[in-house]
């Protein structure tokens, strides 16, 4: 299992140069990947294009970028053209987002995500390898499209898949799922037989499953699981990520943040591992001072254990 950093949720006053030196201090840490959230701040990969020009092996990734506010075509040039400054160290997250933002912020149809999902990688996963694309679809219609963009010969993609249909589509045809706040009976039960279910009947290797969890070393557990489940409340109302709370019979975020001492943390690392989590994606939560040195530097040590 690789050790990654979430970075952009939960973080104020954000900016290009703080995401570049997270990925520096990150990479010279031995860290195998940073990720980066696409909230309402700055744009997750262009900052991650900026970062990969200071950075020499990182791997860099999205968790996530959501589909509908662009077209294939706009996603798969900004990947590419990312791709590019880094060295082919990009990953593309992707995901669909949330009905309360697509439909209720932004005016968009959330009416058929599945349909959306499905026909968005038909068009994306060719334009990223420079493939010619004709498409006629239910939502996007495309003639004799392509992005050719020097040295850069493909993109990963991974998917923020949950839902059984949703998995198994990614299993098809993405290289493998981010997942946020899903316990290890969750990841183990139901994320990664579907996943593989769908990979298996494409004839596609294993995917990846990335495990994203708030985490913090400390010894003041009660007072940093109530922190963390006042900070990241609004996940347990979500529809996707409270089902797979109640999957894994969690009351809420706090009790999906793994948080305690070093022996603590290495025994719920093994259980993620054992579950079948390939990359942890570390989103440290700054809880009390020193909380995110501490922790980082913990991670940073231990992260040789569960390879």
């Amino acid at each position: 299992m690789k050790f990654g950093l979430m970075s952009g949720a939960g973080m104020t006053g954000i900016t290009v140069d703080s995401i570049v030196a997270l990925a520096r201090r990150a990479e010279a840490a031995g860290f195998a990947t940073l990720w980066m959230a696409h909230i309402r701040t700055i744009d997750a990969i262009s900052a991650l294009g900026v970062a990969g020009r200071d950075t020499t092996r990182i791997e860099l990734g999205t968790a996530v970028t959501p589909t509908y506010p662009r077209h294939p075509m706009a996603m798969a040039q900004q990947a590419l053209t990312t791709a590019q400054m880094s060295g082919n160290r990009f990953v593309l997250g992707i995901g669909l987002s949330h009905k309360l933002v697509i439909e209720d912020m932004l005016g968009l149809s959330y009416a058929q995500p599945a349909r959306h999902m499905r026909e968005y990688l038909k068009v994306l996963r060719p334009l990223l390898r420079g493939e010619v694309v004709n498409f006629d679809g239910e939502e996007f219609r495309i003639a004799n499209l392509q992005i050719e963009v020097p040295g850069v010969p493909d993109v990963p993609v991974v998917v923020a898949a949950l839902g059984e249909h949703m998995l198994r589509l990614t299993g098809r045809l993405a290289d493998g799922t981010s997942t946020w706040m899903t316990g290890p009976k969750t990841i183990a039960e139901h994320i990664v037989p579907h996943l593989a279910r769908g990979a298996s009947d494409a004839g596609r290797p294993a995917p990846r499953v990335i495990g994203g969890y708030p985490i913090v070393l400390t010894t003041a557990v009660d007072a940093a699981r109530e922190t963390i489940g006042k900070t990241l409340a609004i996940y347990g109302q979500l529809p996707s990520y409270r089902a797979m709370l109640d999957r894994e019979g969690y009351r809420g975020p706090a009790d999906a943040a793994l948080v305690g001492d070093e022996a603590t943390l290495r025994a719920e690392f093994a259980r993620r591992r054992d579950a079948g989590v390939t990359d942890f994606n570390a989103a440290i939560a700054d809880v009390e001072p020193g909380a995110f040195d501490r922790t980082f530097e913990f991670l940073a040590a231990v992260q040789g254990e569960f390879a």
